[in-house]
């Protein structure tokens, strides 16, 4: 395997530092942002676990917490900011201004992958952006509501076949996506893809969509 650089880093935006670790093989053509869903961190299994996946397949990873220490206490107890897609649409264009000022990242593509209602902040902050490629996981871009027809970043819908109501709700989003866009539902899945087998499929089908569409700049 090539070597892999792995750091921790804090990412300082407009409103908050926030805490995550790069990972970066040698040679990659781009890193992937991980924008978690509802309750969720960096340290979220499912999303750690595709990250890993994406290293393996030579692409770098910057799994961080969209919100700050005071913040997540917060959220924990009324589930305020979990679904505040501006302030997470915010935070996640916030990290990605800072990884273009960082010297070791400037000639790498730059790819979201966003999960529940990561997925919508991914699409949205996409849009000011410049990002190659989004992949959601179990996700809500319906919740980027007016943000859709502007996207123009190549963007993979990755739901289970077991969650009929989201399913449904990325079929609205797809059709409202006029870039190059595809919906893919894993077979057996519910929400959160805890079906053995599933996790694995949705790393390869981000892996092979990232790799198609990841380049240097």
């Amino acid at each position: 395997m090539s070597r892999i650089q792995q750091s921790e880093v804090t990412i300082e935006t407009a409103d908050a530092r926030l805490n995550g670790e790069a990972w970066l093989p040698a040679g990659a053509p781009g890193i992937v942002l991980f924008a978690h869903g509802s309750g969720s961190s960096r340290f979220s299994t499912r999303n750690r676990y595709v990250a890993g996946e994406l290293v393996r397949a030579g692409i770098g990873t910057l799994l961080f917490d969209l919100l700050t220490p005071e913040e997540e206490q917060l959220d924990a107890v009324d589930r305020s900011l979990r679904f505040d897609i501006g302030l997470l649409t915010q935070r996640l264009a916030g990290a990605t201004r800072w990884l273009a000022r960082e010297e070791w990242a400037r000639s790498l593509g730059v790819g979201y992958f966003g999960a529940s209602t990561g997925a919508a902040a991914a699409l949205a902050a996409s849009v000011g952006c410049d990002v190659q490629a989004v992949v959601s996981r179990g996700g809500r871009p319906d919740l980027a509501g007016a943000a859709l027809p502007h996207v123009t970043a190549p963007t993979l819908l990755i739901v289970g076949s077991h969650d009929p109501v989201v399913v449904d709700l990325n079929r609205q989003a797809l059709a409202r996506l006029v870039c190059e866009a595809q919906l893919e539902i894993v077979p057996g899945a519910t929400h959160l893809f805890e079906e053995p087998g599933t996790l694995e499929q949705v790393a390869k089908l981000a892996g092979n969509w990232f790799r198609r569409w990841l380049h240097e700049v």
